[in-house]
């Protein structure tokens, strides 16, 4: 073979696996919009990237994700929705409930969603019906808000003698079925049938949540319901911590916050919710509409769990009824 007959077929075999390299697909594009931070719902990212996975589509591999973070200042999600929008996404994700998910459905009509939803989807406008979500919406209800009743009766349960019981929501969390308002005057009746008073705090910021704090030292209820809201998971080591202060016994939405030191808590798994976020954006990247994706309800996954050595501390004998009905008991 001749010199250059053979750098010849040299180069072509150097160059030939940079050509397929180059024919290759490009990455699709997934956004995510959360109304958190990163750093607090990192665990439960991974959840949704597992969820992506399952269908066959890995970070980096196939797919790439643009994420937004409100870190709780809900004002700033329509702008970060928006750019989003601009970015020209395939499917846009959302966590940290209604307001993420309100604030994409507003930026677009047309580009599919798959939603993280605290409240009910119907009512918010997002769906036509769950079966038959009909828009570009679908998703997962964690029915959060509305198991905030029944977190009222299990407090009940600990401290049958508590006279006043606080509760504490977020006044920026407004999902467009007004549910927030009805939400608390149906909580404040339950409180009555009980024959309790329910003591409605305000917190959206830091600083709310201290004074927060600061009326329940003057207020002093017997117990303490911390509402669904992004923000306040985004400090459930300073809530927990700030409850054990004051030796005041505390009722949570996510197991995250028994986990921290937390007395109690009642609802829906997040991973579980977020890793059906990420299988439903995968199925939709290869090709199913948002429309016909049924959006799914994890009422039958609601949990209880119980932190036995924080109610040693507290000097609280937790009813065995209410043990036995846990799905678990940290001691």
């Amino acid at each position: 073979m001749k010199r250059r007959e053979f750098i010849g077929v040299i180069g072509g075999a150097v160059t030939w696996p940079f050509a397929a390299r180059a024919q290759q697909p490009p990455l699709q594009v997934v956004g995510f919009l959360g109304s958190a931070s990163f750093e607090s719902t990192a665990l439960v990212i991974s959840d949704f990237r597992s969820g992506l996975a399952a269908e066959g589509f890995v970070e980096g591999k196939n797919v790439t994700i643009e994420f937004r973070f409100a870190d709780g200042k809900y004002g700033l999600l329509p702008a970060l929705a928006a750019d989003l929008v601009r970015r020209q996404v395939r499917v846009v994700a959302t966590g940290g409930g209604s307001p993420a998910s309100s604030a994409i459905h507003a930026a677009t009509k047309t580009i599919p969603i798959v939603s993280l939803i605290g409240g009910n989807a119907v009512k918010m406008g997002l769906a036509e019906t769950l079966s038959h979500p009909g828009g570009n919406v679908t998703g997962v209800e964690m029915l959060l808000n509305d198991a905030e009743i029944k977190r009222l009766e299990i407090m009940n349960e600990i401290v049958p003698a508590a006279e006043l019981v606080a509760y504490i929501q977020n006044p920026n969390t407004r999902p467009a079925d007004g549910a927030a308002a009805e939400q608390t005057a149906a909580l404040e009746s339950a409180a009555r049938r009980l024959g309790k008073k329910l003591l409605v705090l305000n917190a959206a910021n830091d600083s709310e949540l201290d004074q927060a704090f600061a009326t329940i030292d003057r207020e002093n209820p017997g117990g303490l319901i911390v509402g669904a809201d992004g923000f306040f998971f985004m400090r459930v080591n300073r809530i927990v911590e700030q409850a054990a202060a004051r030796r005041i016994p505390a009722i949570y939405f996510l197991r995250e916050y028994v986990r921290a030191g937390g007395l109690v808590s009642y609802g829906t798994r997040l991973g579980d919710a977020m890793k059906q976020v990420g299988i439903y954006a995968g199925k939709i990247l290869k090709g199913a509409k948002a429309s016909d994706l049924p959006i799914v309800q994890l009422s039958e996954k609601i949990e209880l769990l119980v932190n036995l050595k924080t109610a040693r501390a507290l000097g609280i004998s937790v009813p065995t009824s209410l043990l036995l009905r846990a799905d678990e008991v940290i001691e």
